[in-house]
């Protein structure tokens, strides 16, 4: 398996108001420093978009350009002309840089990120027409990104209205696994009331993806009783440095490979840089450093 990392550990992430400071090529000295081999591109725009100076800003940092996180908007059947189309272009950028895979996802949603940790299917949930027109969009895209020789793969997320493991399981049971496949998030599958280990058992034949992530639980657990908000959250330091959560990342690893995996792990820490004491670059290299000395990656 090949370690890579995201913009979003070091504060870079697709939610408005919600940004860090550093300039992308301080982000990518940091990774490369840091010991990773890949990148996610991050919100469109902020890496460059010109496939060639793309590609050379990683190069001389001898990193690959892995994926992109592209959100949708999958209950404003309204907005899926205009998702589809960012989502095209961000397509063509991939190709054109030589990634193979494009990482979807629900947009990030107020009520939902209100309520993440504790949702209710029922209450918060889609309706079934909702689920239909997403299920839709997504295939729309899948088969597009697939003629430009692009896998596809859907990301949960906390925040979003495919959180929980069982809206993981209907939103899987509802895709052609031939077409979409699974990007494992180990940390908002925590997030989401799930336990990561059992989800690698369970998925082992749909992932094409992970994103690496660790999770406090009496953070989390704290985060529940107080009703706090997923910003908030990761503003109180709910996600941590690989190894220092609750996520079995070595029995993960273990499992993984057992099964073939043998693509891309993105180590993740969603951080807000605005506090004391965060350091994305220092954070990242211990959890590489975990990798390579405790799991052997």
């Amino acid at each position: 398996m090949k370690i890579g990392t995201a913009p979003v550990s070091w504060g870079i992430i697709e939610a408005e108001g919600w940004s860090g400071i550093q300039t992308y090529g301080t982000v990518l000295d940091e990774m490369n420093k840091a010991g990773y081999a890949g990148t996610e591109l991050g919100p469109y725009g902020y890496l460059p978009t010109d496939p060639d100076r793309l590609n050379s800003e990683l190069s001389s940092r001898e990193l690959k350009l892995v994926s992109a996180f592209v959100p949708v908007h999958l209950a404003d059947p309204a907005r899926h002309k205009s998702d589809f189309d960012q989502a095209m272009k961000v397509a063509r950028l991939l190709n054109n840089a030589g990634a193979g895979l494009i990482v979807l996802a629900d947009e990030m949603n107020g009520p939902r990120m209100a309520v993440a940790g504790r949702v209710d299917e029922e209450r918060d949930g889609m309706s079934a027409s909702k689920w239909s027109s997403a299920i839709e969009i997504l295939s729309q895209i899948a088969h597009a990104s697939r003629e430009l020789g692009l896998l596809t793969a859907f990301h949960h997320h906390a925040g979003t209205l495919v959180e929980t493991p069982a809206e993981i399981e209907r939103l899987c049971s509802s895709m052609d696994p031939a077409l979409i496949g699974l990007c494992l998030d180990t940390g908002h599958y925590v997030y989401g009331g799930g336990e990561p280990v059992e989800a690698v058992d369970k998925y082992s034949s749909r992932i094409l993806h992970v994103h690496l992530k660790d999770v406090r639980l009496d953070v989390l657990q704290s985060v529940k009783e107080d009703r706090v908000g997923f910003l908030d959250a990761v503003s109180r330091g709910v996600f941590c440095e690989i190894g220092d959560g609750a996520v079995n990342v070595p029995v993960i690893a273990q499992k993984l490979t057992k099964c073939g995996y043998d693509e891309w792990l993105i180590v993740e820490q969603d951080v807000d840089v605005s506090l004391p004491g965060v350091n994305p670059f220092e954070s990242a290299c211990r959890s590489r450093q975990y990798l390579r000395e405790v799991v052997g990656l």
